[in-house]
């Protein structure tokens, strides 16, 4: 009984697979013995090792750990070739509980590290996911800009003046480049009164044609307006004239007031 109790905390460090290769050997030659006492000891330390799981979050081990725990199925292995399965009475020492406490802490602050490695991971994709957009709309920009400098330069442009209906309003310049598009731009120009918009109309040549509608545009606090249209819905030859009113802010599918500007458009 002396020499069972001997052996008594070498079994449950044995059954952590916390012993050094002396004390191992020496549990392990107790064991071979058969000692009834210590063989229940070792049944119920194993399987008070197997439970942890359960008890755990299921995470990746870190590299320790796994160290750790394929040490100890070696050591299992190992003592399964012994014949420990004997009877016996073993209560389970406080030191076993605060094994198992220590190994829930350790895996409660493997998920938290895992927690926080994912949202550093998460806001760096977010910081790249906004400079793409970034880097996106800037080429977007650098594009419109390359087009708008174009359609003003290239001598096949119609050039189209604007005037305004009333004398106190200056007036808008217009080029056409029946390929790239329209620029509408002016200077000095009142911004409409609460959401109400500047709108583009395109009148046809044809008899009783219809105004064609196009974008809108708000002049910005200093009263300069710039329109660009990408893609007019008609071509210069089959358009009479441009024309200019004030709308709603999302627009009109026909005008609602009377053209504030407007301006022919002469063919080359």
């Amino acid at each position: 009984m002396s020499n069972a109790h001997q052996f008594r905390d070498l079994i449950e460090a044995y059954a952590l697979g916390s012993l050094d290769p002396e004390d191992r050997a020496s549990v392990e030659t107790h064991l071979a013995a058969g000692c009834a006492e210590c063989g229940k000891a070792l049944e119920e330390s194993r399987w008070l090792v197997s439970q942890l799981a359960y008890l755990a979050p299921d995470v990746q081990p870190s590299d320790m750990l796994r160290g750790r725990l394929l040490k100890t199925v070696r050591a299992e292995a190992h003592a399964a070739k012994s014949p420990a399965h004997i009877s016996g009475k073993s209560a389970i020492p406080l030191w076993m509980w605060g094994a198992v406490a220590a190994a829930v802490l350790f895996a409660l602050y493997n998920v938290y590290d895992a927690q926080k490695e994912r949202a550093i991971i998460a806001d760096l994709q977010k910081q790249v996911a906004q400079q793409v957009e970034e880097q996106r709309r800037e080429q977007q920009q650098l594009a419109l800009a390359r087009r708008e400098a174009v359609i003003l330069t290239d001598p096949r442009s119609v050039k189209i003046s604007m005037p305004a209906g009333s004398k106190n309003l200056p007036p808008l310049q217009a080029t056409w480049h029946a390929a790239l598009g329209i620029v509408v731009a002016g200077q000095n120009l009142p911004v409409p009164g609460g959401t109400r918009t500047l709108q583009l109309w395109l009148i046809p040549k044809a008899p009783g044609g219809k105004p064609i509608p196009s974008l809108t545009a708000r002049p910005d606090p200093d009263g300069k307006f710039h329109l660009l249209v990408e893609n007019p819905p008609d071509s210069p030859g089959d358009t009479k004239a441009l024309a200019i009113t004030e709308e709603p802010e999302s627009g009109s599918p026909q005008p609602t007031t009377t053209p504030i500007w407007v301006g022919t458009v002469a063919g080359k």
